[in-house]
């Protein structure tokens, strides 16, 4: 049971129960940390006899960010369940999928609990919210958490990086995500940080909305600031903005702050454990570095330059690694620290393919691709089973026999792709990643 998040929560309500909690952009609607607070326990109360099953079950529930999804979480841990949020935008068979292989209790849809065969009792009373993990790199994961672990990520999240009571938090990335939880949602319940629910991830809408009501923070994604960079509209009342779930490249940071005044902040995390490395000032992303450690982190390089996290954000149910009293995850990702603990992504490990007999590592080619003059971005991979080729798919405006010349200068023959599809931009997953799946289906 959420105890702890709960007496937060009353706290924050004690507090701020006349200020403004939530916003919706698109609506306008306006509601405070009281009415927030009268909405979930209505919820509550109006599942009857159905909310007594709910303590210690798994609930499934996708919805857009705003007042609803935040009145549901509410109610979820004021009965005792375990929220499992999913995208928004997952079908609604995807959703009971889902919810059937997790052996979740409930799934919430069309406005009803509905309960789930072959559903699993949850018997460690600390597990508040289970997360999945985005599926980059595999099927997604079920990783539980306690709120004791969520509490822990919103306090290292806004003492890093400076965001305060006062601050309004602009709202795109999904409430349920990692960063979301981390970022925007509990900093809500816990520290009375208001926010308002971005109207949609494009560009004029996302002027309209800081035009209207000023949010000094934004948590966003590189799609987001790349779009920005390259328009000629104001952000009012930012002072914040904070790049997460992919790599920023240095060349957006950089316009975004010749047109804004103002440095982007590389922001570095997973769904495991929660924010891991921050920039600071905003100098390290200028270079394509992502930062240092963030407070109550620590960090350890492990042989293959594979990164260790340990601190009390990290999870530990069906988690066998332990640092002291913590828990602690080794990232799939290959990284650089310097002298002073700046980390530099380098990448994922565990993309070299052979082909024709020779071995290719495609995350060096990818990189090439990614500093070649008028590339927004590149993801290369492999395509056939037999006799497999190498492809890429370029986000850029050039013509791939340019593109494939510009490579020769420096790249052996046999690493140069063969298939080429140029797009004006990546595809995206709803957490602002880029989709693999989708661009693997494209070289197919």
């Amino acid at each position: 049971m959420s105890r702890r998040l709960l007496s937060a929560w009353n706290n924050t309500v004690r507090r701020c129960g006349n200020r403004v909690a939530v916003i919706e952009a698109g609506t306008g609607l306006t509601t405070t940390f009281a009415e927030l607070e009268s909405r979930s326990s209505a919820w509550l109360a109006g599942q009857g006899a159905a909310a007594a099953p709910l303590r210690g079950r798994a609930v499934v529930f996708a919805v857009p960010n705003g007042v609803a999804w935040l009145e549901l979480f509410l109610g979820l841990l004021k009965a005792g369940a375990i929220a499992l949020p999913l995208d928004a935008a997952e079908p609604p068979a995807a959703r009971r999928k889902m919810a059937e292989a997790l052996h979740a209790g409930f799934l919430w849809e069309g406005g009803v609990l509905i309960a789930l065969p072959r559903a699993k009792s949850i018997r460690n009373p600390g597990l508040t919210l289970i997360k999945l993990t985005s599926g980059s790199t595999g099927a997604p994961r079920a990783l539980p958490f306690t709120d004791a672990q969520l509490l822990a990520d919103a306090r290292s999240v806004t003492a890093t990086m400076g965001i305060r009571s006062r601050d309004l938090n602009y709202a795109l990335i999904p409430l349920g995500h990692s960063y979301g939880l981390g970022n925007l949602t509990i900093p809500l319940i816990a520290r009375g940080i208001p926010l308002v629910c971005g109207t949609a991830p494009l560009p004029h809408a996302i002027a309209d909305d800081f035009s209207r009501w000023h949010p000094t923070v934004f948590p966003g994604v590189p799609a987001m600031w790349r779009a920005l960079a390259t328009s000629d509209l104001k952000l009012p009342g930012l002072r914040l903005a904070i790049s997460a779930g992919a790599l920023l490249p240095p060349e957006v940071a950089a316009e975004f702050f010749r047109r804004f005044g103002q440095r982007l902040h590389n922001f570095y995390g997973s769904s495991e454990t929660g924010g891991i490395a921050y920039d600071r000032n905003g100098f390290s992303t200028l270079r394509g570095g992502t930062g240092t450690a963030m407070r109550d982190v620590s960090l350890r390089l492990r042989r293959g330059s594979r990164l260790e996290v340990s601190g009390p954000a990290v999870f530990t149910q069906g988690n066998r690694r332990r640092h002291k009293k913590t828990g602690a995850w080794i990232m799939a990702d290959e990284v650089e620290i310097d002298a002073r603990g700046g980390l530099t992504l380098r990448g994922r490990r565990g993309r070299t393919v052979k082909i024709a007999g020779r071995r290719v590592n495609l995350r060096e080619v990818t990189a090439r691709l990614r500093r070649l003059d008028g590339v927004q971005d590149a993801w290369v991979g492999i395509t056939g089973d037999a006799n497999p080729i190498l492809g890429a798919v370029v986000a850029t405006q050039k013509r791939p026999e340019v593109l494939r010349a510009a490579l020769l200068t420096d790249t052996a023959p046999w690493k140069i792709p063969k298939k080429w599809i140029v797009l004006r931009e990546l595809p995206l997953t709803e957490r602002g990643k880029t989709d693999v799946r989708a661009l693997q289906a494209m070289l197919a």
